[in-house]
């Protein structure tokens, strides 16, 4: 598929091509929103819990991770490492192997035909803890090619709600302007629970879609830890409020 970014040099009759493109590239594509709870917000951090919807389908993996939680993101996401095994407020729950997940997630994607991976903040976050567990796996290659692309739903809403006066564009903010409703923030089955609903709501056109499509190729692996505005975007309850205000 045609990279969005491609659009902005080419002449309007092309333009125009492209995002009819996109329009019946999208009309025809499903949708799997996906998110993931890490041990932090550094380079380094590890997925703890992944999960994804589509429609009615779901899934909802975790996985013990090889490095600590960092105290801040355990302190939101209530989860904890002891004695090799993972509690989510206190109480266990079942894990697989990093792979095992990974490949859960991928079969679960196939079953959807290539569907677009939607996600809020994936570009930034997400997207490169996902890669870099496919690269320690080998499996980068072959999850690429079960899916289309990836959509990310932080830019894409505030393209949308830029004239809404938002003091900020966290998901949990979004789906109490928008749906009127609040939900269990940062447990990861919840949060594309309530993703889902929203993108519906935000009523996205094809224009705007191609503008925030990209592609897992596109994602540059990073050289440092994850910046202050992210923290502030996954986290707002541990970090000062002005941080929260820079990244909505």
């Amino acid at each position: 598929m045609l990279m969005p970014n491609i659009m902005l040099h080419q002449s309007p009759e092309l333009k125009l091509s492209l995002e009819k493109s996109m329009e019946a590239e999208h009309a025809k594509s499903s949708l799997a929103f996906f998110d993931l709870e890490t041990t932090g917000l550094g380079h380094a951090c590890e997925i703890v819990q992944l999960a994804a919807v589509s429609g009615c389908n779901s899934i909802n993996l975790y996985t013990v991770p090889r490095c600590r939680m960092q105290s801040r993101a355990a302190k939101v996401t209530g989860f904890r490492v002891r004695r090799h095994g993972l509690f989510l407020n206190r109480q266990p729950v079942l894990t697989n192997s990093l792979k095992d997940v990974v490949l859960s997630f991928m079969a679960f994607l196939r079953m959807l035909g290539r569907p677009i991976l939607i996600g809020h903040n994936i570009r930034r976050f997400d997207c490169p803890v996902l890669l870099r567990a496919l690269d320690e796996l080998d499996l980068r290659v072959e999850f690429q090619s079960i899916i289309t692309g990836c959509l990310d739903t932080l830019p894409l809403a505030r393209d949308i709600c830029k004239d809404n006066g938002y003091k900020s564009f966290r998901q949990e903010n979004l789906v109490r302007e928008l749906l009127g409703v609040d939900y269990d923030a940062h447990n990861a089955l919840e949060d594309v629970r309530s993703l889902q609903a929203l993108y519906w709501a935000l009523h996205p056109t094809s224009q705007l879609i191609s503008r925030h499509f990209f592609t897992l190729e596109t994602i540059v692996k990073p050289k440092h830890p994850v910046s202050k505005p992210v923290a502030a975007d996954l986290y707002p309850e541990i970090v000062p409020s002005v941080l929260s205000t820079s990244d909505g």
